[in-house]
């Protein structure tokens, strides 16, 4: 199901979908087709969010399109001890 799709079927809510389909573009991942898995309550939202298996992810209707940006250095360099 294309997003804007998904948009209308639910509007302004948290949704728990499964990426069908994307694109890059730079550093960014185009998701272009979805499947709705089910609906997130706000207050829940962030918890989905992390529990979120691969190939799923939380995102909200209120966007109009579904970006997710990568990031290609990592946030913390651990160094190992000796």
């Amino acid at each position: 199901m294309k997003w804007q799709e998904v948009r209308e079927l639910f509007p302004n809510q948290f949704l728990l979908v499964s990426i069908l389909d994307y694109h890059y573009e730079n550093d960014k991942k185009i998701v272009d087709e979805v499947a709705p898995i089910r609906t997130i309550d706000d207050e829940d939202a962030t918890r989905e969010f992390f529990k979120a298996k691969e190939g799923t992810v939380v995102y909200h209707t209120a966007n109009e399109k579904f970006v997710i940006h990568i990031r290609k250095d990592p946030l913390m360099k651990v160094r190992r001890l000796q």
